[in-house]
């Protein structure tokens, strides 16, 4: 039933893999209908070293809504800022098996502007 979803996971598992074996911090994106989410992980996986989405307060106030790509791009800026002052400057772009387009594509581009590197 849910085919669309299970290949996307697959996706997302063969470039998980891919980026396991670079040893570098990834940037993790996931979005929703209303929201879009951005995580920056250490390379071992086992934590979050930074992370921004439409759901903070910050963002919420200069949004109507979460779902778009000017969304996107404020989110890409908040992540490469908080990036930033962790002290990272390189990370994988993970897109979880989403298409690079629309709202991913503009929250990488984002993130890039603002000083991060993938």
């Amino acid at each position: 039933m849910f085919i669309k979803n299970e290949a996307r996971q697959r996706r997302a598992r063969k470039t998980r893999a891919r980026i396991a074996e670079q040893k570098t911090a990834r940037l993790a994106v996931s979005r929703s209908n209303l929201h879009i989410y951005a995580q920056i992980i250490s390379a071992d996986g086992s934590k979050v070293l930074a992370s921004a989405s439409t759901l903070e307060v910050e963002v919420r106030k200069d949004l109507a809504n979460g779902g778009n790509i000017a969304a996107a791009v404020l989110v890409g800026k908040r992540i490469a800022e908080k990036a930033k002052s962790a002290g990272i400057a390189e990370v994988a772009f993970d897109r979880s098996g989403y298409k690079y387009h629309g709202r991913v594509k503009a929250l990488a581009d984002a993130a890039r502007e603002h000083g991060l590197k993938f």
